[in-house]
């Protein structure tokens, strides 16, 4: 079922998508209101949510050059989860802040920008807060008395994750550990002991202790922490996990030995995923042409190649949304447009003066703008939207609402320093000259 796109916007949502994009950003939120030629992945990709909702686990791939669209590609996809009650985590995969080949350190990432419809990273706290709510709600249901709950909350707690203790038993002695300490009013160890439980390292001896846990988590046990997690949110009223693996395509740059391992763990991911033991959890990589089909990226590890393999061979107009991995193939003259036309319209709703806002940024002068900033990005329109629409809200849209008498055709030239370009802007955009372009109307 496809999530219907609002008709009234509220002035939060709205400032927050302008504000954002007005930085040059993508928004954390609001994807909705901006999504331009998306419609054709809907289908699939909401079916796919509701196969996870329903205890399904999917991995997918998104490939995409720089700036054609994969940051808000995943964003709008997690706006879709979280609207069907799913927790959604979006990571950022590096050298030096996030191997992909210690999955300790992915986990431990995933807790720290846990959000959910209701509360923001991290959400961890909250979700094991209304796990245990839950627990007691089912065994006052069953009948229990308040004497006996917490034996009950704890025969609960055992058989919910009887799977997951096969796997990694300390995720349930943490959680044990963790209610004790709140029960017992040492709100010190119960956050130690929650901080453990995500994964983060150097929690103080004493803590470790009392919970009875014992070391740092490691690579193995993440995995298993991961399914208790899961476990987690299902029984707290979630449906699934939504989780980003942002910018995988930088394993190309680390040395052969930990890029070696770091592709063996991704196969070792999907795999995991494909056999079902991650019930509820839909996870999503992204990455560039050349990480998919380079030498130095999936192609290295032959059954991680043979995992994700798709057809591209033929039109975009027929790729198989359903496939394994999507294409996105950038904007072009005519989406950036439409684009440009859709946040105009945003803008205008929320202004003093909508009619002025709509008479000096008309669909021309919008078609006029989207050209000349894909000119001063070397005529490679697909990288060129978060810069256009910097440019189209804080350049002009916002003098057209402040000041009556500015006319963008007159008064604004457009401009494009190195300042305040991305390095690949900054490489498309070397051979013209950064002190002004002029607009050609």
């Amino acid at each position: 079922m496809s999530a219907p796109r609002p008709t009234v916007v509220s002035a939060a949502r709205r400032r927050t998508a302008l504000d954002a994009l007005r930085r040059g950003a993508v928004p954390e939120s609001g994807l909705d209101l901006l999504a331009t030629g998306l419609d054709r992945f809907e289908s699939a990709l909401d079916a796919e949510l509701e196969a996870v909702a329903s205890g399904a686990s999917v991995f997918k791939a998104v490939r995409g050059e720089y700036g054609s669209g994969k940051t808000f590609f995943t964003r709008w996809l997690g706006e879709r989860a979280k609207q069907r009650k799913f927790a959604v985590s979006e990571i950022q995969i590096s050298e030096t802040e996030t191997p992909l080949h210690k999955l300790e350190t992915v986990y431990r990432r995933l807790t720290e920008r846990l959000a959910t419809a209701s509360f923001p990273p991290s959400a961890l706290r909250p979700v094991v807060d209304a796990w245990f709510y839950a627990l007691e709600e089912d065994a006052l249901a069953a009948g229990i008395d308040e004497q006996h709950l917490d034996g009950e909350v704890e025969r609960l707690l055992t058989a919910r994750l009887t799977e997951v203790s096969r796997h990694a038993p300390s995720f349930a002695t943490a959680l044990r550990g963790y209610r004790s300490a709140l029960a017992e009013g040492d709100e010190a160890t119960a956050s130690a002991v929650l901080a453990w439980l995500g994964g983060q390292p150097h929690v103080a001896a004493a803590a470790r202790r009392a919970a009875g846990v014992r070391g740092d988590l490691d690579h193995f046990g993440a995995l298993g922490f991961l399914q208790g997690l899961l476990t987690v949110l299902r029984d707290s009223g979630h449906r699934g996990l939504f989780v980003v693996l942002d910018e995988v395509e930088t394993l190309q740059r680390v040395r052969s030995d930990a890029r070696d391992k770091a592709l063996n763990a991704l196969r070792q991911l999907i795999d995991e995923v494909h056999s079902g033991r991650f019930p509820g959890l839909y996870l999503v990589i992204t990455g560039t042409p050349a990480f998919f089909d380079g030498q130095q990226g999936v192609q290295r590890l032959a059954p991680l190649a043979q995992r994700l393999a798709t057809d591209f061979t033929t039109d975009p107009r027929f790729d198989n949304p359903r496939a394994v991995q999507l294409r996105l193939t950038g904007f072009t003259q005519e989406s950036l447009t439409s684009l440009g036309m859709n946040i105009r319209d945003l803008y205008a709703s929320g202004a003093a003066a909508p009619d002025r806002i709509r008479a000096l940024a008309d669909d021309a002068y919008i078609s006029d703008l989207a050209r000349a900033v894909g000119g001063s990005l070397g005529g490679k329109v697909g990288v060129a939207p978060r810069l256009f629409l910097k440019k189209l809200v804080g350049d002009v849209l916002d003098r057209i609402d402040q000041f009556e008498d500015f006319d963008p055709r007159l008064h604004y030239r457009l401009t494009v320093t190195s300042n305040e370009l991305t390095d690949v802007e900054r490489n498309l955009s070397a051979a013209v000259s950064a002190d002004g372009i002029d607009l050609e109307l």
